[in-house]
This record gives structure tokens, sequence and C-alpha cells, in this order.
């Protein structure tokens, strides 16, 4: 039966993506054959679980496609991976702990962030590749990955997807996710009630794996920075496990220290960059199948050709054009799926870094040589902030381009971005005040 397991698994490996069957059927294990039932063995309880929702199925058929006679099969926990001998060896039946201590590092993990559920391409292969030799060696000489790309390109998909299968793997491993932001907001806490010593052991010696959002945030915290510098020493030299995610290299993040900018440019770094439009039907397919959605195969390749920009823009389109023909009664036709798209898609062609200058600078009634100009009062700062960040988010200008639009180096630019995003997420004026000018934009109203 062994040899007959073996073909299953060769027949299965020619149905699934290469790393799913990497991940998830090659290490299954056969054990013995036992009254029309195949035993195989995997190395814990989460596992099990993965492998019989998402592919019990197919294993069973392959099984019997096989074999002359139906048979069944069962997964059992390996012991030699779970045993209940030591103390030391985690329970594979109390996955709890490990959710526990994702909220140590500040946030869940979600659960459909995981390396199965990405959509790998031409935009995103060594990233992909990177983010899962990472994740699957215990050991190794490099254990630290920058992954760097847009928003809503998938670098908090693969950040999250190393958390998932390193805590699938060794469930003993201490993961911390958390964005650069709440890393420095728990600093300042801890300084402000005498917890400082308990806020470095946290994550000096009680971390095994770092998964850092949003570093670019960093920018101008120099008290944060030299800590954040300190703990990566200790990681490092620990040889334990980093994973960074911004949208802009270490070397173009401002107001970044030299000590910190050196120890994240000593990352792997790897871009991820916009899908092409195979990837982008791949994405829908596997959206639309996850979810449940009957979406014929012209409405997906008519999506894939209007959204272009990142994956949250197709998963807007997607989800759009089902809730509308839910509501609607409707049928999901080219007519609908336009409606939708008319919606969502920015008005790029027509915006550009002049247009947003001169709405910038009606609204808040200054002059072009104003906002352009070197003053640093603040009626004149806040509006060209605003602008640089409105071109970031409405253009496809470069860093560079945008800052020489404004007089400014890339450096200025960036860090503009940054304060202008800092206030959407904390103060609900400048909230509204960005989505009036989106608005603005989006309709053509400039």
């Amino acid at each position: 039966m062994k040899f007959i397991w073996n073909n299953v698994k060769k027949s299965i490996k020619k149905q699934i993506p290469g790393h799913s069957f990497r991940m998830w059927i090659e290490p299954l294990e056969f054990v013995k054959f036992d009254e029309d039932c195949i035993v195989l063995s995997c190395t814990n309880t989460f596992s099990k679980k993965r492998i019989i929702d998402h592919y019990g199925t197919l294993i069973e058929t392959e099984i019997n496609n096989a074999s002359s006679n139906a048979c069944k099969f069962i997964i059992e926990i390996n012991k030699r991976n779970n045993g209940t001998s030591s103390k030391k060896d985690c329970n594979p039946q109390l996955p709890l702990p490990n959710e526990n201590r994702w909220l140590l590092g500040g946030h869940f993990l979600r659960r459909d962030f995981t390396f199965d559920q990405f959509v790998v391409g031409s935009n995103n292969d060594f990233a992909y590749s990177a983010s899962l030799s990472l994740a699957a060696r215990k050991k190794g000489n490099q254990n630290c990955l920058f992954l760097l790309s847009k928003t809503g390109m998938g670098k908090s998909h693969l950040t999250q997807a190393i958390g998932h299968h390193i805590l699938s793997e060794r469930c003993s491993d201490r993961v911390y996710y958390i964005t650069a932001e709440d890393f420095s907001n728990e600093m300042v806490f801890a300084f402000r009630h005498d917890s400082i010593d308990k806020f470095k052991n946290k994550y000096r010696t009680e971390c095994d794996v770092l998964l850092l959002e949003d570093v670019h945030y960093l920018s101008g915290k120099n008290r944060t920075q030299i800590e954040l510098a300190l703990t990566l020493d200790t990681l490092f030299e620990a040889n334990k496990k980093i994973i960074f995610s911004s949208c802009c290299p270490p070397s173009d993040i401002p107001k970044l220290n030299n000590e910190l900018r050196s120890r994240l440019s000593c990352s792997l770094i790897s871009n991820i960059d916009s899908p092409n439009f195979r990837t982008r039907v791949r994405i829908l397919q596997k959206k639309a199948k996850l979810n449940g959605y009957n979406v014929p195969e012209d409405i997906i390749s008519y999506l894939a050709g209007e959204l272009t920009e990142n994956v949250r823009q197709l998963e807007s389109g997607l989800f759009g054009i089902t809730a509308k023909s839910s509501l609607l009664g409707a049928s999901i036709d080219l007519r609908l799926a336009e409606s939708v798209v008319k919606n969502i898609i920015r008005q790029r062609k027509n915006i550009t870094l002049d247009t947003i200058k001169k709405l910038v600078c009606r609204q808040y009634n200054i002059s072009i040589n104003d906002i352009i100009s070197r003053s640093r009062k603040q009626n004149i700062v806040w509006p060209r902030q605003i602008a640089m960040y409105l071109s970031r988010v409405h253009t496809d200008a470069p860093l560079q381009t945008i800052g020489k639009s404004f007089n400014r180096y890339h450096a200025t630019a960036l860090y503009s971005i940054g304060v202008v995003e800092k206030g959407l997420r904390k103060d609900s004026a400048v909230k509204k005040q960005v989505e009036f000018l989106c608005r603005k934009l989006e309709s053509g109203d400039f």
C-alpha cells in the first residue's frame, strides 16, 4: 500500500500548485494499511485540519483511483514531533496559546493571509520564494527579510503568511506581529509607566520571530529608532527571524539614523510589483472561488483589464459586482460590471500633479508660488503636504518627480506623505479634508 500512496502523491502533485504540494501533501507519511483504510501521519493538528479541509476529497478520490478496492484514509499526528513524554512539547490539541501570542505582538494574524491563499506571479515570485524559504527553514544564514511594495500589493499577506507557517510547524516559537507605529507607542507607554525593562525583555529575549510592518513610519522618531536598533542587534545575534515591510527602501526613508538604516539594509530586500493581466485574472478567480462567487469568465477578464492598480482594487471590484447582483437580484453581466467599475476607477489620465496643486491651492486659498516656495508657514506647509499625499495616491509619479514638482527632495515628499497618513489615522478633521479633496479629484471637479 505504500507503493499506492506514492502513486497517489504523484497524481496529486500534477493537480495542485507546487508550493501547496510541498507544504501540505509531500510531508504526509504512510504509516500502515488497516482494514480498507490507509493511515497517514502529519506533524501537528493544524496541518491535519488544513489537509482534510482543503485536500481531503482529492486524496480520497486518488486513493480509490489507484487501488482496486474502495479505501478510506485517516491522518494521525506524528508522535515523534508531538509526543507527550516531555512537558516542553506543545499539546497539539491546544492551539489557543499561539493566538494569545499574536495578541502579545499587537495584532492577530488574518486567517486568510496564508501561503496557500497567495497568488504567485512574475511580479511577486521572488518575494514569495524568499518568504516561504525563510518560514520553512529552522536555521539559516539569512534570517532577515525586507518586503517592499506600494500599498495593496500583498506585503502584509506574505508577512502574516510567514507567521502562520512558523506557528503551524513549530508551535512553541513566539511570533510577534506588530506595526512600527504600535511598537513606538508601546515603547512610549513603557517609559511613562516605568516598565521599559519589561518592554526590552519582551522583544529581546521572549521573541523568536518579529514581524514588523510599515517601518517607514519610524521616520523622525529618533528614540524609537535607537531602541529598535538595539533590539535588532540582540535578535540578530540570537539568530532570530525578522521580517520588515515598507512602501519604500531603507535608503529612501527620511530622518532615519545610520545605525537603524544599516540594519534594515542588511535584510534580503524583496520587491513586489503590480500584477500583470494574467496574474490579475488568477487573483480574481481565486478570490471568487474562496468566497463561493459564481462569476463568468468574461466578467473576470473585464475586471482584470480595467482594475490595474493593486490587489485591493481587484477585491473591491469583485465584491462590488457580487454585492450589487445580490441586492438587486440581477445577473452578473457586462452592464452590471461596468456600472461598478466606473465608480472605482480613478481618472488617472486627467489627474496630474498640476491639477492637484491647483485644486489644493484653490481650497486653501493660497497661490501656486506659495505651495512650491521655501516657506515654512503652517498655512502653506499643510496644504503642500496634502498635495504631495494626493499626488502619491492619485498619480503614478515616483517620489523623486513629486518632490521636484514641489521644489523639494524625494525624502521630504515621503515625510510629508507620512504626516498626512498619520493624520488620517488619528484626526477626523484631517480625514474629512482629504476625503473631500479625493471626491473632487475622482469626480473630475478640479
